[in-house]
């Protein structure tokens, strides 16, 4: 331990270190629920990419491994400290670097916050679409690591389709540029792709150029409400298969909609089973709108209402990004699932997660990208309860074997961390993991990165 502090300390300024096991003990691990933590060694918090560089050098000498943290606001364990080990946090890496209206690019460092790039590339009338639920407190480089989506996935797309180029810190302390800054690219393997999403397992992003496109006009939401989940889910087979590209279509159940009129009084309709956010980013959203109305009256809806106003709309979008905090107030404990399947087996999933709270006699609130697929059932527990706790792990489970039976994916955007290795290894089978960890052979040969994620 001394010795690593002294090793450190040659290259980095006092308060980089922060070696306070009370003070530490805070960085052990991110959001998510039944994932181990270990006890760090101690936290360094980098401003440069020398600073990062004698980080890997000093630990790839002693043999230390390296946590790489974000915001710590991931849900899968990915960010969780293990014994022994340095925390490496990038938060204090927080400069946007440069916005380029002519090459629709930005190059920022990795604790950029999600929001505040946002806002910044909106002054050039840019927009840079990934917007996680958490955007106001995740970064850029948390975003990459995990390939994070967000509501408005289903038209512009998710993280991995807007990182150009990235700045790679690698195990040993040698700095790799992947990737590129022009609109076009096919030199030599796709290294930019593999880090994205690969959870700090591979190396440190110390940079990152990311694509933006120009900024819509403001977006006007349509809700509907249906007496089924299935109702509800057919409407979003029939608006993808006449064609519509919504900007946003999320699917919110009768228990977070509850949930979510207990936390903050937004007067959502308690008694639909199922409230569908349809939006439209257009210069005239009207027709859009009044045509996805009608697929949902045809599907069953008792009640279709347009937005008046984008105040209404952001309204409404303010509901559906306020889910997964209402649903933590409902019990003492959540496990937030991240399941994703074809949008046709849709509304088998949510009457798969349906039958499985009953199953285990438990509350599971279930909101939803729907426009992907990608649901996010939440289990609420009491943590103090042994066997509720039991029932709500065997639940997760449940609604993950649910989602590979009906042809999906164990996670959309995020991630495998600690909670689904297990998982990881079931859906890849053995040839994947076996090719996956020959990759991870080849970038971190000492296994100091991240250990114990994925797999």
């Amino acid at each position: 331990m001394s010795d690593l502090l002294e090793r450190l300390r040659t290259g980095l300024p006092a308060e980089a270190l922060i070696t306070d096991p009370d003070v530490t003990a805070s960085y052990a691990h991110d959001m998510a629920s039944f994932c181990e933590a270990g006890t760090p060694a101690v936290v360094v918090l980098p401003r440069t990419v020398e600073q990062v560089q004698h980080v890997m050098r000093t630990a790839t000498e002693l043999r230390v491994p390296v946590v790489p943290q974000g915001a710590r606001t991931g849900l899968s364990g990915a960010a969780n400290a293990s014994d022994g080990c340095i925390v490496l946090s990038l938060v204090r890496m927080d400069r946007i670097l440069e916005i380029s209206p002519v090459d629709r690019i930005a190059v920022v460092e990795p604790g950029v916050i999600n929001a505040v790039l946002s806002r910044a590339v909106n002054e050039h009338g840019l927009y840079y679409p990934p917007d996680p639920s958490s955007w106001e407190t995740c970064t850029i480089g948390g975003n990459i690591g995990t390939a994070s989506g967000g509501l408005c996935c289903v038209k512009y797309g998710v993280t991995a389709e807007y990182v150009l180029g990235l700045d790679v810190v690698l195990a040993d302390g040698r700095l790799l540029t992947a990737g590129r800054r022009t609109a076009k690219g096919v030199a030599g393997y796709d290294l930019t792709r593999l880090f994205v999403g690969s959870e700090g397992s591979l190396g440190i992003v110390v940079k990152a150029v990311l694509a933006l496109k120009p900024q819509p006009p403001q977006q006007l939401v349509l809700a509907a409400e249906f007496p089924s989940a299935a109702a509800a889910c057919d409407a979003v087979c029939r608006i993808m298969e006449r064609g519509h590209t919504p900007s946003l279509l999320e699917l919110m159940d009768r228990t977070t909609v509850r949930a979510v009129n207990q936390l903050a009084s937004m007067g959502l309709p308690e008694t639909t089973e199922a409230l569908l956010l349809c939006a439209f980013d257009t210069p005239d959203p009207a027709p859009d709108l009044a045509a996805v109305g009608a697929l949902c009256t045809a599907a069953g809806a008792t009640e279709v209402v347009p937005a008046d106003n984008p105040a209404e709309s952001e309204l409404l979008l303010q509901a559906r990004r306020m889910s997964l905090t209402a649903l933590e107030a409902v019990k003492s404990a959540t496990m937030i699932d991240d399941v994703c399947v074809p949008r046709s087996r849709l509304g088998e999933m949510l009457a798969g997660t349906a039958a499985i709270a009953e199953r285990y006699d438990l509350t599971i609130g279930v909101c939803s990208h729907a426009g992907d697929g990608n649901t996010h059932p939440v289990v609420c527990f009491d943590h103090t309860d042994p066997d509720e706790s039991r029932r709500a792990r065997e639940s997760f489970d449940a609604i993950m074997a649910l989602g590979l039976e009906l042809g999906g994916t164990i996670t959309g955007e995020h991630g495998v961390g600690v909670l689904k290795k297990e998982w990881l290894a079931r859906e890849l089978g053995e040839t994947g993991i076996e090719l996956q960890r020959g990759i991870k052979a080849a970038f971190d040969p000492l296994g100091l990165l991240n250990p114990g994620k994925l797999f």
